[in-house]
């Protein structure tokens, strides 16, 4: 299938944080690297002007390692800027004229929910959401039911095929990586599936606190901050099955099946913890029972995974900054050797950040006559010269009309689906300390008496 490039970037809330931190580095990266020479347009209500965006979008990328005032002047001739209020026709006019006859513009809606409707109504009345697409950011909602809303509002006006649900977290190189190493592997294969796979750990750890955003985290809490969208989707792209076909859609279609065969969490699946002291930051409520850690077992109803528990763990004010899969092997049938029943289990191990390694856990005969082993890791690091920040990434496969990274809204739906039942109706946060893997009462969510596989610092490679 032949993709059609936009031929105009769009973007509302041109002067908010999102744009200042994000979306002009992103534009900056592409163009460095020569990307798409198509009009950027910015919209805002703020009474500014171009002079204005021009100076923010300096102050935005000036600090980047590799920024150079040539590259930056060629950003700024494809700079153009409407000012004026989102419910207001006029200011859609201006925005006709300044695509300047462009027939297949994208539209990024860097701007709060609320004011979706406005702008694609506007957008359809004055002729520009003809032939586009539209990017808009998470949150999808906070739950299934507006989920559903964001939804009609804009499938109001646009195709589900031209809808970019930008997701970061899907551009990183690592995640990437992870379903490279997933489908670019024959050995992995066989060994994929309940036959050999004895469980999953998934843990999304983070040694900071609420970083005085305590007010917005009491809106969203850890489920729905980063279980519901990044780390099942990091689940789905470890469990699916190998797409039919090199199309976007084929990808689409894969994670869907797997995120309908996620079965709805239940109370006895998840527990939620709270890190003394939360509720002494500004803007959290005195008796908050928002999460700042979840621990969750998820359960695929799927031939390949059958019976195989996936374990997802995120918090806040955890001993270390890391994300990282761990897949444990079953133990062979029988124990050959004498004494090597409490050898612990073949596994891979993938992070995926602050650095990205991917390590093979296997067993081999210590040194002496017995037959005794010992646990080793065979570590490979993956070294990235000039990798591509993940907005930059995901911009530009949107303006290439490849929906391979973004998220389409059965998925969404589906995802929702998953976690309703505890957001709904959930269970008391229980309390952890600071600097620790969370509550106790989380051990209790690994089955049969296993345990959570703690991240580590890695070593440094050897010279």
């Amino acid at each position: 299938m032949t993709l059609r490039e936009s031929d105009a970037f769009v973007f509302f809330g041109a002067t908010g944080d999102l744009a200042h931190k994000k979306i002009f580095p992103a534009l900056y990266a592409m163009v460095h690297r020569g990307g798409p020479e198509i009009p950027i347009i910015g919209i805002a209500r703020a009474g500014w002007t171009l002079q204005d965006l021009v100076a923010r979008a300096r102050d935005s990328v000036q600090h980047s390692g590799d920024y150079e005032p040539e590259c930056f002047a060629k950003l700024v001739s494809r700079l153009r800027y409407v000012d004026g209020d989102y419910a207001d026709p006029s200011t859609f006019a201006r925005l006709r004229e300044a695509l300047n006859g462009a027939q297949r513009p994208i539209h990024y809606l860097a701007i709060p929910p609320s004011l979706f409707a406005s702008v694609v109504q506007g957008l359809a009345a004055s002729g520009c959401a003809a032939d586009a697409r539209v990017i808009v950011e998470k949150p999808f909602g906070r739950d299934l039911a507006t989920a559903e809303a964001l939804d009609r509002t804009l499938h109001a006006v646009f195709p589900e095929s031209s809808i970019f649900r930008i997701d970061h977290y899907l551009g990183k190189e690592a995640v990437q990586n992870l379903l490279y190493f997933r489908f670019a592997n024959t050995f992995l294969e066989p060994i994929w599936n309940r036959q050999y796979v004895k469980d999953v750990q998934l843990t999304m750890a983070e040694s900071f606190g609420v970083q005085g955003r305590g007010a917005f985290y009491e809106e969203v809490g850890a489920i729905r901050d980063v279980v519901q969208n990044h780390l099942l989707q990091v689940i789905a792209l470890l469990a699916m099955d190998p797409p039919v076909g090199h199309e976007p859609e084929a990808m689409q279609a894969e994670k869907l099946r797997l995120f309908r065969a996620m079965r709805p969490l239940e109370p006895r699946d998840v527990v939620r913890g709270q890190f003394r002291g939360y509720r002494d930051e500004p803007g959290v409520a005195p008796d908050s029972q928002v999460e700042t850690y979840a621990a969750l077992r998820l359960h695929i109803d799927t031939w390949r995974w059958a019976d195989v528990p996936f374990y997802i763990r995120t918090g806040k004010n955890l001993p270390i900054t890391a994300t990282e899969v761990v897949v444990n092997l079953k133990t062979p049938p029988l124990a050959i050797f004498g004494g090597d029943d409490s050898m612990p289990a073949n596994h891979f191990r993938l992070r995926l950040s602050p650095e990205v390694v991917i390590a093979t856990g296997a067993l081999v005969k210590r040194n002496g006559e017995e037959m005794h082993g010992e646990p080793v890791e065979l570590v490979a690091r993956h070294q990235t010269v000039s990798e591509k920040s993940p907005y930059e990434r995901l911009l530009g496969d949107a303006i290439r009309g490849d929906t391979s990274l973004f998220t389409q809204d059965d998925c969404v739906e589906a995802a929702w689906r998953v976690v309703e039942p505890v957001l709904r109706d959930p269970m008391p946060v229980v309390d952890y300390e600071p600097g620790s893997w969370g509550p106790n009462a989380a051990r209790a969510v690994v089955d049969c008496g296993g345990s959570w596989h703690d991240p580590r610092p890695e070593r440094p490679a050897p010279p």
